[in-house]
């Protein structure tokens, strides 16, 4: 079958990891678990390893255990000044309009945060859509009713999807369903089955895929 869409993850795969933001982010869900429910500082760290192993991330853990308001939680950790940490990327926007493929996001966080990133880099014309954390809920990335998710938001069967991550947890995952997974990080994974493909940035997505595309 013929892949022709496109799932990229958003925090530190359309962006660099090395931007700082994710960073910010974390430690906006730290300053949530602590001034809003109370956790003391010195659990946070073990808390959100445990959460992130068993239940996919912070939140998916904290509506498990805690009376969490999703809705106050994803605005609180949101609430950064993107500008301060990514810009606009024309790189990145001709890498993506490039691809002869449909777009979407496909993020742990709300679309609305998805949608600011994509504005504040140049690039939210080029996707036909977000799968977020609300989507999917009450799973997440990379539990596979997650992509399942993901699959019948966008009619397609994960033969017909590319992936693209950060995260090799999360590319091995979906790869298992069937999808191409490409993993972006820095350095190459210490599993080389983790994904199909892996790249240092996203910027080599487009070269990467050239022999899949040129498929019949």
């Amino acid at each position: 079958m013929k892949r022709d869409l496109i799932f990229f993850d958003l925090d530190d795969t359309l962006y660099p990891a090395d931007s700082g933001l994710w960073q910010t982010l974390r430690e906006r869900i730290s300053a949530y678990m602590h001034e809003k429910l109370g956790i003391p500082l010195a659990e946070i760290p073990r808390l959100r390893e445990k959460f992130f192993r068993e239940y996919g991330t912070t939140l998916r853990g904290l509506q498990h255990f805690y009376p969490i308001d999703t809705a106050d939680y994803l605005a609180y950790v949101h609430d950064v000044p993107l500008e301060d940490f990514i810009q606009p990327d024309p790189a990145l926007r001709a890498m993506l309009a490039a691809l002869p493929l449909e777009r979407w996001v496909l993020t742990n966080a709300d679309a609305a945060h998805a949608r600011r990133v994509l504005h504040t880099l140049g690039v939210a014309d080029l996707f036909q859509g977000v799968v977020d954390t609300l989507v999917m809920a009450p799973y997440c990335k990379p539990q596979p009713e997650g992509f399942r998710a993901a699959l019948q938001t966008v009619g397609r069967p994960a033969e017909a999807c590319i992936l693209v991550d950060d995260l090799p947890t999360t590319t091995r995952a979906a790869r298992a369903l069937g999808f191409y997974t490409i993993l972006v990080r820095a350095t190459p994974p210490d599993d080389p089955a983790a994904a199909d493909v892996f790249v240092p940035n996203v910027l080599e997505v487009g070269r990467r895929l050239q022999h899949i595309l040129a498929a019949p």
